[in-house]
């Protein structure tokens, strides 16, 4: 017993410190000032139009502000012809805009997709569009229709047409001339997203769909298209939300007109809001505006089955 005692007992394992709380605190703590100031800057915006969408408020006629309630949604929904007119028209440009962009943008990410002499200077003029503003595109579809100096102006030459016809000024032909000064700008959005897809096909399948003896037509259905779906579904989503608030490109070629054939949703807001200065009632339509694509979107994502497996 006393030579068990003398031995001396194992020292005890030193006691662990408590993490410290700062080490895991501190990602948070170094995101926390440009989280303050996004939070700053879309927050403050966003709440700031609901809370004008309910009031009737307007610089110039400071006597009638004050709380409006739902005065401005209903005036909207049931007095306003013009709001009826524009959604439409948004709905139309923004349907046609996408659905022709979709298709030339998926042709010619196949085109550049393939292995050809001068392929990086194709891709290269593909995608330059891309990079020029939204200001400046008009600006060059501006001087392209120009009555004077235009496409026009060469076709008459040609015995086409006559001289002096602006496709901008002519009900009949200011949408399609529209559509096609967005089309050069918007197609090459949908022609790198789906570029970019396309380099993660792994060719193994492609070769044995040939083994299989698929055709070509059978190898985009089957093979294609399905590995595209989810790039397809997001970069359409992105496109119609920007469509749908395309304001710089009409203002500048056609300003909403003639009489009105061309203005947009989101162009009658800023009208009303910019020039009417009313800005309780611009408020109301920006907030229906948000109201229809969030719900557009959450219907879009739920049936296009966004992230799932595809079958």
């Amino acid at each position: 017993m006393a030579q068990a005692a003398a031995v001396a007992k194992p020292p005890a394992p030193p006691r662990r410190r408590r993490a410290s709380a700062t080490p895991r605190r501190l990602p948070y703590l170094l995101i926390a000032p440009a989280a303050l100031l996004m939070l700053g800057f879309i927050a403050y915006p966003v709440l700031s139009v609901f809370y004008y969408s309910l009031q009737d408020y307007n610089p110039t006629k400071p006597w009638r502000n004050g709380f409006a309630g739902f005065d401005n949604f209903v005036h909207a929904f049931t007095e306003d012809p013009l709001f009826w007119d524009t959604l439409v028209f948004s709905a139309k440009w923004v349907v046609v805009e996408v659905g022709l962009q979709l298709l030339f943008g998926l042709a010619l990410a196949l085109i550049v997709n393939q292995t050809f002499v001068g392929r990086a200077l194709g891709r290269a003029l593909v995608f330059s569009p891309w990079a020029v503003s939204g200001v400046l595109t008009s600006a060059i579809w501006v001087l392209l229709y120009n009555s004077q100096t235009g496409i026009t102006r060469y076709l008459a030459d040609m015995g086409i047409g006559s001289y002096g016809t602006s496709w901008l000024s002519d009900p009949s032909t200011v949408f399609p001339a529209a559509i096609v000064a967005d089309l050069w700008r918007g197609v090459p959005f949908f022609a790198i997203l789906i570029l970019a897809d396309l380099q993660s096909v792994s060719k193994d399948l492609y070769e044995a769909a040939e083994v299989d003896g698929a055709s070509r037509i059978k190898q985009f259905w089957h093979i294609t298209l399905p590995h595209l779906k989810d790039a397809i579904v997001l970069s359409t989503l992105l496109r119609a939300v920007w469509e749908f608030n395309n304001v710089d490109l009409l203002y500048t070629l056609t300003g909403g007109g003639p009489a009105g054939e061309t203005t947009t949703l989101p162009l009658y807001i800023a009208n009303t809001s910019v020039d009417a200065h009313n800005f309780g009632y611009a408020s109301a339509l920006t907030t229906v505006a948000f109201v229809i694509l969030l719900f557009c979107s959450i219907v879009y994502l739920r049936l296009s089955k966004f992230g799932g497996e595809t079958k």
